[in-house]
């Protein structure tokens, strides 16, 4: 049996520096489109969409920025906090 030192034996999600593979290829598809819709029409929303999605999906340690706006909603406000005086 063949173990391989890097990356995790060669079971890690492939990345591209801040991304996930299959974000950046989305991220990448939209950046072209919005361009030239950019050009075309000077029609901004889809590149600050773009700019958005970029944003919301940089992976660090395997947790995006989304995963941490989702934990952290439902910690401060959704999910109740239970106490125990004792």
């Amino acid at each position: 049996m063949t173990q391989y030192l890097y990356p995790q034996n060669l079971k890690a999600t492939a990345n591209l520096w801040l991304w996930g593979l299959k974000d950046f290829c989305i991220l990448g598809i939209a950046a072209l489109l919005s361009i030239v819709i950019l050009v075309q029409t000077r029609f901004v929303v889809p590149a600050a969409e773009t700019l958005c999605y970029g944003f919301l999906t940089i992976r660090m340690d395997d947790t995006t920025v989304l995963d941490f706006i989702k934990y952290a909603v439902r910690y401060f406000i959704s999910t109740q906090q239970e106490y125990y005086w004792r």
